[in-house]
C-alpha cells in the first residue's frame, strides 16, 4: 500500500499494460490476496482460501517466467530494485503457490499461539532470501 505507484508501474510492465490498469491489477491481486489469507483461517473455507492463493502466485510465477532474462524490478521487494528476472524470481512464487496449494490438501488450520509468529518467521526468511539474492555475485578471476 505504501509503493502503490511503483509496484503499480511494476504490475503493468509485467502484464504489459497501462499504468491506471496495471494499479488497477495491484489492487485486485492485493484484494485475492487478502481475501485468501483470510479464508484459510476459516473452516469451511480454507480450500477456496488455498486455491485462490495458488492460482495467485502461479499467474504471478508465469509473468516472470515470461519477462525471464529482462532486467526490471518485479516488485519482490521492499525497494526498487531492477535485476535480471531469473530462475529465482521464477521460483519464488511458484513456491509459494506449492506452499499454498498444500496448506488447501493436507492442512486443517486453526489458530494457535504459534500461527502468527509462524506467519512472521516464514515472512522473515522470505525477504532474507531475496536480501541474499540481491547480493551482488563476485565475477571469477581469471589469469
Amino acid at each position: 500500500m505504501t509503493a502503490r505507484d511503483r509496484l503499480g508501474a511494476v504490475v503493468a510492465r509485467l502484464a504489459g499494460v497501462p499504468m491506471p490498469l496495471g494499479v488497477l491489477l495491484l489492487a485486485l491481486a492485493a484484494t485475492v490476496e487478502g481475501l485468501a489469507a483470510l479464508a484459510l483461517l476459516v473452516p469451511g473455507l480454507q480450500i477456496g482460501g488455498a486455491l485462490a492463493a495458488a492460482t495467485l502466485w502461479t499467474v504471478y510465477c508465469l509473468t516472470l517466467l515470461r519477462q525471464r532474462g529482462k532486467v526490471l524490478d518485479c516488485g519482490c521487494d521492499f525497494v526498487a530494485r531492477e535485476r535480471p528476472v531469473d530462475l529465482f524470481a521464477i521460483l519464488r512464487p511458484a513456491l509459494l503457490a506449492l506452499l499454498a496449494a498444500l496448506v488447501g490438501r493436507f492442512a486443517p488450520l486453526g489458530l494457535t499461539l504459534e500461527t502468527p509468529f509462524a506467519a512472521l518467521a516464514l515472512a522473515a526468511l522470505w525477504f532474507a532470501a531475496g536480501e541474499l539474492h540481491s547480493i551482488p555475485r563476485p565475477r571469477s578471476a581469471r589469469t
